[in-house]
């Protein structure tokens, strides 16, 4: 891999775009280098993903437009379904992904940390679709992701105008979970990692496909679809191991109290 490196940490991975002097804009060879790179995730091991960018100045600062600007028509469209399908494949990733947005996250940039399931940012990040100021329109997701994520008015706000905010205001409208020191990122993105792969792996996979699934469907389907995962979570290791510690804790803490007697 030329411009993408990934690394398992016990039960986390981190993916890291290292197309650094390019400020980690997607090319057609990030995108395939990503793709193949979730598809090499060991899932048997591996229960949450981080993804971030080299260095400090950018996460991802949009699509490359050195490779944009000659494409015709299909050519565009052809780069806006291959764009789509790996950040369709990141947002459906069976475990939970976490983008760590170091700077710049403007266009393909804003558009693919918006697919993965949370996202956190350092201080000095820039969030934006400025895709209209060159002439198209965000083509990886942005103009349905972000609507979706901040609400239709405000999403509208920011394609139409092409206006940029800063890590206060995507906290403000929801775009981020949290914002951090720059130097505080990572080890932000870990323990939160760390802490969600400490959890049953079967029931936190089967509650990012109750949500991904539920969210695009009527509440009389949602409620079903969360009633199926819910049900298929019984009889696994992961439910029994769970609930028979709590039933065991919850006895040795019976046994621990003192009966208060009238003196």
């Amino acid at each position: 891999m030329e411009f993408i490196s990934y690394e398992a940490e016990g039960n986390v991975g981190v993916i890291t775009i290292t197309r650094e002097k390019a400020l980690n804009a997607l090319n057609s060879q990030v995108l395939d280098e990503l793709n193949e790179t979730l598809d090499s995730v060991d899932l048997d091991t591996v229960r949450c993903l981080i993804l971030t960018g080299a260095g400090e100045k950018s996460f991802v600062a949009g699509a490359d437009i050195g490779e944009m600007s000659t494409l015709t028509k299909a050519e565009g469209e052809a780069f806006g379904k291959k764009g789509n399908d790996v950040f369709r494949k990141l947002e459906t990733f069976p475990i939970p992904v976490i983008a760590a947005i170091n700077g710049f996250a403007l266009g393909g940039g804003c558009e693919i940390s918006m697919s993965c399931d949370i996202r956190i940012c350092s201080e000095n990040a820039v969030f934006g679709q400025p895709e209209v100021g060159l002439g198209i329109t965000p083509g990886f997701g942005g103009t349905q992701r972000l609507a979706r994520i901040v609400g239709v008015g405000k999403a509208k706000e920011m394609i139409y105008g092409a206006r940029n905010i800063k890590a206060e205001e995507a906290y403000r409208i929801g775009l981020v979970n949290n914002v951090y020191p720059i130097g505080e990122l990572m080890p932000a993105a870990k323990k939160l990692a760390s802490t969600i792969a400490a959890n049953a792996p079967i029931a936190v996979r089967a509650c990012k496909k109750a949500i991904n699934e539920g969210l695009d469907a009527a509440m009389d389907d949602a409620i079903v679809i969360e009633e199926k995962l819910f049900g298929s979570c019984f009889e696994t290791e992961d439910q029994k191991a769970g609930m028979g510690n709590f039933l065991e804790k919850d006895k040795e803490k019976k046994l621990k109290v003192v009966p208060f007697k009238n003196m």
